[in-house]
C-alpha cells in the first residue's frame, strides 16, 4: 500500500535499537510517504530530530509527554514556566530544524499520574503557548482526561493551526467537539481490537477528511499482531479496518489520510 503516512511513531525508542535502520529502509522501499517520530521526553525529542535529519522519510515533533513532565522542573519549581531552560531549548530545536513539524506529544494523562493534575495542566498550557507563538500544530495525548483536555483546548480554539488528537479513544460526541476546534483524529491499532466499540462508532461518525493514520509504535499493534512490537509496516491492517467501517476503498483511505497528514503538518504535497 504505497503512499501511507504514519503521523505518530517512536522509532527513537530502544525497542528499535536492533533493527531501526532496516525498518526505515523497508518503509522507504515500500513507498511510505512519511513517518513522524514523536517527542515524548526531552531526550527523545533530540533523538527524533536526529532521525529526521538522517532519513528522508522521517519528520519530527518536539514536546514533553505528561508522563515526562519532570523533565521541565528537575531541581526547580514544578510550576514555574518563566525562563525555563527546557522550554528555551525546545524553542531553539523547533526554530533551527526544518523537519520539526509540530509540538507534541503534549497533554494530560490521568491513568499513570506521574504528576498531579494541576502540574500537568501548567506544562500543557506552557507548551500550547509555545505552539501558538510559533504557529505550530500540536499532537495531543489525552488519557482518562477527556473533560479537562476539552476545557483547556477550548481556551486555544482558533489560536492554533489544525492539529491531532493522538490515539483517539473517546466518544463520537466528543470527537465532534474536537473537530469543531480543528482537530483531526489519530486512528491506530486500537480500532482493530474486539473491545473497541466506542472507537469504531467514532470512526464511523467522523468524516474521512478528519482522520489521520498512526501506529504509536512500538506500542499498540493492531490485530492480528496484537501484543507484538508494532511498526509502520502494520498500517495496512488499520487501513483495511477503517475502509471496512466506512464502506470505502482502502486506497481512498490512504489517499485522503495522507493528504490530511501532509496538509496539517505543512509538508509539501
Amino acid at each position: 500500500m504505497r503512499g501511507i503516512f504514519d503521523t505518530h511513531a517512536h522509532y527513537d525508542d530502544e525497542a528499535f535499537d536492533g533493527d531501526r535502520e532496516e525498518i526505515l529502509s523497508e518503509l522507504e522501499k515500500q513507498g511510505y510517504s512519511g513517518i513522524v517520530d514523536i517527542g515524548a521526553s526531552f531526550d527523545s525529542c533530540k533523538k527524533a530530530v536526529e532521525l529526521s535529519e538522517s532519513h528522508n522519510i522521517v519528520y519530527a515533533t518536539v514536546g514533553i509527554h505528561p508522563d515526562c513532565i519532570e523533565d521541565f522542573f528537575e531541581g526547580g519549581d514544578s510550576k514555574n514556566t518563566s525562563d525555563n531552560k527546557v522550554i528555551g531549548e525546545m524553542y531553539n530545536m523547533i526554530k533551527n530544524h526544518k523537519k520539526v513539524v509540530a509540538v507534541g506529544e503534549i497533554g494530560l494523562d490521568y491513568h499513570n499520574m506521574t504528576c498531579e493534575k494541576d502540574v500537568q495542566a501548567v506544562w500543557f498550557r506552557a507548551q500550547l503557548d509555545m505552539a501558538k507563538e510559533l504557529s505550530m500544530p500540536v499532537v495531543i495525548h489525552s488519557r482518562e482526561a477527556e473533560r479537562d483536555t476539552e476545557v483547556i483546548l477550548k481556551e486555544y480554539a482558533g489560536k492554533l493551526p489544525p492539529s491531532i488528537m493522538h490515539c483517539y479513544s473517546y466518544s463520537k460526541e466528543s470527537a465532534r467537539e474536537f473537530i469543531k476546534m480543528d482537530y483531526y483524529l489519530g486512528i491506530g491499532g486500537v480500532v482493530t481490537f474486539k473491545n473497541a466499540k466506542k472507537l469504531v462508532e467514532a470512526v464511523e461518525d467522523t468524516p474521512i477528511s478528519r482522520i489521520v493514520l498512526e501506529t504509536d509504535c512500538p506500542y499498540l499493534s493492531p490485530e492480528p499482531n496484537r501484543g507484538k512490537r508494532n511498526s509502520s509496516l502494520n498500517l495496512p491492517f488499520i487501513v483495511e479496518k477503517i475502509a471496512q467501517i466506512k464502506n470505502i476503498d482502502p486506497e481512498e483511505v490512504i489517499e485522503v489520510t495522507t493528504s490530511n497528514a501532509k496538509k496539517l503538518y505543512g509538508i509539501s504535497l
